[in-house]
């Protein structure tokens, strides 16, 4: 098959994926809720909702639960930054995707000036295995960053930051936990992203003149 054929195709996957990748991550936004009934149950607050969203810098999230003290309040700020991940998992998605929308046009468009001088097989190949190694450390990262985020939006967890909760008196418990569907999926799509990647790399090498110098002189056996 044609060689335009063949990449865009692979590009046109690759920039769908990307597209879901940064999709699912970078629109996300989350809500936990709390109960807080305190032992005077005029001062309980039965519905504390706490929103999150991308990039994750759940330490700037605060909320106000009572303090079962007259009307009293605390302010709360959740743990940790998880921005560095989230957003670097988002830039690679943005990049990848801009960069399979350029190479779609060069291979159906400029095909001939991209086999010119060999120089556009290698430059492809370089930014793909590059993108490949992108994919891969991003996910990862993101993958673990996810798992954090999950551990500190714990309702059980944000409970324990309550200084009402401390006191067996009052009643805390959670009401709503987050969703984290679109999240989870997020990572599958990174790691997808990684494989077709990893897939393009081959049909890049063959057009670069590393591979057609090794096709031309093909290693002769002993018995020859």
């Amino acid at each position: 098959a044609p060689l335009g054929l063949i990449r865009s195709s692979c590009c046109s996957s690759s920039f769908i994926f990307a597209i879901c990748a940064f999709a699912t991550c970078g629109g996300y936004s989350g809500h936990l809720r709390v109960r807080v009934e305190c032992l005077d149950k005029s001062q309980s607050n039965l519905s504390i909702t706490v929103n999150f969203a991308y990039p994750f810098r759940l330490q700037q999230v605060h909320f106000q639960p009572t303090l079962c003290e007259g009307n009293r309040q605390e302010s709360i700020f959740l743990v940790g930054d998880y921005s560095s991940s989230a957003q670097f998992f988002v830039t690679v998605a943005v990049f990848a995707f801009l960069y399979s929308l350029m190479a779609t046009v060069v291979y159906i468009y400029y095909q001939n000036k991209y086999r010119e001088g060999n120089r556009g097989p290698l430059v492809d190949f370089v930014v793909t295995v590059l993108f490949a190694f992108m994919w891969l450390v991003s996910s990862c990262a993101w993958a673990k960053a996810l798992s954090d985020v999950k551990s500190a939006t714990d309702p059980t967890q944000v409970l324990l930051l309550i200084s009402a909760c401390r006191y067996p008196a009052n009643r805390c418990s959670a009401s709503h936990h987050p969703v984290w569907s679109e999240l989870n999926t997020s990572v599958v799509f990174g790691f997808v992203n990684f494989i077709l990647w990893t897939g393009n790399i081959w049909f890049v090498f063959k057009e670069t003149g590393w591979y057609k110098t090794g096709q031309r002189y093909p290693m002769r056996s002993q018995g020859t």
